[in-house]
């Protein structure tokens, strides 16, 4: 039998992950180095190599090494309650929520002035209230009109690469490049005040892709929970107040072509 191994300081976690990321990522056995009678195990033969090139800026000295906080993702779909239980989660640990796709919405709402996606997209309602009464205002009005598009389309605010897909994956669900997510990401594992106190992070990884990413960047979450909800349950949550806004909308437009109609009827007139 073989004897009992003397684990380093990290166990069976890898030191180089959790230095550099401050994140408990399991080691594997052909990364195994020994140091001073000790065996320290890595997650890749990178880190090993690091290691061995520097040991003591990864072992403890004067007191044990520090355990990084609770580092949750919660997934599932659109409707199986993701928000409301990681607001509590959040709550009852004393660590930070993050809710994906609304963090991806504040970044660029500053130049869209308004939420966009499938969720948000809604029928521009026209105002008739500005519409003229008289025949012989109507080219004036249209001349106003199209002075109006010319301004707006001099002052149409520009995105960056990194805002157009963000705004991309929004709208159509493409794939955020690992590039903006290194901008994004990134700092909820290695920066203040995430690093030190912790985070759940509701809705990432969405896709394969995502999770990849994580992986690649070695951002290895203490628990991944997946709340699964019968397709029966989230019709029951989400479709009254979907349809109560679709109703809502039909009232407006009956009530705008009435506007109009009686409108054009004063016009004759």
């Amino acid at each position: 039998k073989e004897k009992k191994r003397h684990m380093g300081d990290t166990k069976h976690f890898c030191p180089v992950s959790l230095k550099e990321n401050f994140v408990l990522h399991p080691g594997l056995n052909e990364h195994a180095a020994k140091y001073q009678e000790k065996i320290y195990y890595f997650s890749t033969s990178e880190y090993k190599d690091k290691f061995l090139m520097n040991p003591e800026e990864y072992v403890a000295h004067n007191e044990p090494i520090q355990a990084p906080p609770l580092q949750v993702c919660l997934l599932g779909t659109h409707g199986a309650g993701k928000t409301t239980c990681a607001r509590q989660i959040a709550d009852k640990l004393g660590i930070f929520h993050i809710q994906f796709e609304e963090y991806l919405q504040e970044l660029i709402l500053p130049k869209t002035k308004e939420k966009i996606g499938p969720n948000y997209d809604e029928e521009p309602e026209e105002d008739y209230s500005k519409m003229p009464i008289l025949s012989q205002e109507l080219d004036y009005f249209s001349q106003i009109m199209t002075n109006t598009e010319t301004e707006k389309g001099k002052q149409e605010v520009v995105l960056t690469d990194e805002e157009e897909a963000i705004k991309a994956n929004l709208m159509a669900n493409e794939a955020l490049p690992p590039e903006v997510l290194d901008n994004i990401v990134l700092d909820w594992w290695r920066k203040e005040p995430f690093r030190s106190t912790g985070f759940i992070l509701d809705g990432f990884p969405r896709t394969l892709h995502e999770a990849q990413y994580l992986s690649e960047r070695g951002l290895c979450p203490d628990v991944a929970v997946y709340i699964q909800v019968e397709e029966s349950d989230i019709l029951d949550r989400l479709f009254p107040p979907r349809l109560k806004k679709w109703k809502e909308r039909q009232y407006k437009r009956m009530e705008n072509k009435k506007k109009l109609k009686d409108l054009k009827a004063k016009i004759r007139v």
